[in-house]
């Protein structure tokens, strides 16, 4: 590879999953069966181990390609034939070699010491993303999983062909360090994965009366002034004697309910404390008048 400079380059990142858990035979035969898996890959679609600049990562192999490889021979062929691979490794086989794999193009270059460039770090961070290690943990049966970039499916992968499945891939949003970027996931022979969605923010708990009928803590509503309406909850719209006007989306065939005289305060659709009358209204406007015994028969005051 050319080091006075970057040269775009088709960048392939695969890293095999759980191999943390397994004990050092069994990391031998990961490792044994991921280089078969990927030397048989780049066979099926003619490239030479001299069109391309491989390295060891442990447990993942990062490689970029010579620029003159078609793209859409990696995103077809060469992810099929790898995929193969891999069902013909685990068959009948305790230790299933499952694979991650990343792909990004752009300039890449290499200073002596390895691959460096943006490409590299994109395609590394889309294969490493939560999103890409969710799928896998939440699709057990999955032998590999394949991450693209959205330039890379914009440009190659929704062009289709041979072996090309792009209405099976799946988009969904990347962040990890300074990434934030639009992927595409796509699991071969099988339709689109599902995206696991993070857990919303709880909410706490609604206030209410303590359950040993004790005061809440913190100061007590305070009472409307005036002889305005009282609103609140389901049972109470907009509007009254000299209140403000019902809200547009009001609910239809609601109620009305307007208090007058020695009100204490209103609290959870509940009226508290001494009053003298009550009107509640129907939704066609009639008026119904409640006298206080009745009101305080009700214990609510409905």
């Amino acid at each position: 590879m050319n080091t006075a400079g970057a040269v775009n380059r088709l960048v392939v990142f695969g890293d095999a999953c759980g191999s943390g858990k397994l004990g050092m035979h069994a990391k031998r035969r990961m490792r044994d069966g991921m280089y078969a898996a990927f030397a048989e890959a780049y066979a099926s679609v003619d490239i030479e181990p001299g069109r391309l600049h491989q390295e060891d990562r442990g447990d993942g192999i990062l490689t970029a390609l010579d620029p003159a490889v078609p793209p859409s021979l990696m995103v077809g062929r060469w992810a099929d034939t790898l995929y193969q691979c891999l069902r013909e490794h685990n068959a009948g086989s305790a230790e299933r070699l499952r694979l991650r794999v990343g792909m990004n193009a752009g300039p890449v270059m290499n200073d002596g010491r390895g691959l460096v460039g943006r490409a590299v770090d994109l395609a590394c961070r889309l294969c490493d993303s939560p999103v890409a290690k969710d799928i896998m943990a939440g699709t057990p049966g999955a032998d590999l999983l394949l991450v693209v970039s959205d330039w890379l499916y914009e440009n190659v992968v929704a062009e289709g062909g041979r072996y090309v499945e792009p209405e099976h891939y799946r988009s969904a949003r990347v962040r990890s360090k300074e990434t934030d970027e639009t992927a595409w996931f796509h699991i071969p022979r099988s339709p689109a994965p599902g995206i696991p969605r993070p857990p919303g923010p709880s909410r706490p708990p609604a206030a209410g009366p303590p359950p040993d009928g004790s005061p809440p803590d913190g100061p007590l509503p305070q009472p409307p002034t005036g002889d305005g309406p009282v609103r609140g909850g389901d049972e109470a719209g907009g509007g009254g004697d000299g209140g403000p006007p019902e809200p547009e989306g009001g609910i239809p065939g609601g109620r009305r309910i307007t208090a007058h005289g020695d009100l204490q305060y209103f609290e959870k659709n509940v009226i508290n404390g001494g009053f003298t009358g009550i009107r509640r209204e129907a939704a066609g406007g009639a008026a119904q008048d409640h006298g206080t015994d009745a009101a305080r028969n009700t214990g609510d005051g409905t």
